[in-house]
């Protein structure tokens, strides 16, 4: 019983460790914009939405992107320069964003 709960606890350390700050992602943010808009919502048909994507999942998308293990022609010229607090503090950020997804009318 107790091996399990040590397996979990190890497994969820990382993830605290990644946790950033948002008001550093949304400033962090700016370069972002012009593809995924500050509020998340992507203003190109090519690009992802990021507004209420899951944490975890961006940091590992954007540290991938910076290491090249992730292929995206834009993507790894931006990211190439962000640290990994930059990359914690937007994923911060732009999972923080909540949005509201309706039924079609």
């Amino acid at each position: 019983m107790i091996r399990p709960l040590l397996v979990l606890i190890a497994t969820l350390v990382p993830l605290a460790a990644q946790a950033g700050d948002a008001a550093a992602g949304k400033k962090r943010a700016t370069a972002c914009q012009t593809c995924h808009g500050m509020d998340g919502l992507s203003k190109l048909p090519e690009a992802p939405n990021l507004a209420g994507q899951v944490e975890p999942y961006l940091v590992k998308a954007l540290t991938e992107y910076r290491d090249g293990k992730r292929q995206n022609e834009i993507m790894n010229v931006v990211a190439k320069e962000l640290s990994d607090a930059d990359i914690a503090n937007l994923a911060a950020y732009y999972s923080g964003i909540q949005i509201d997804v309706l039924p079609p009318g």
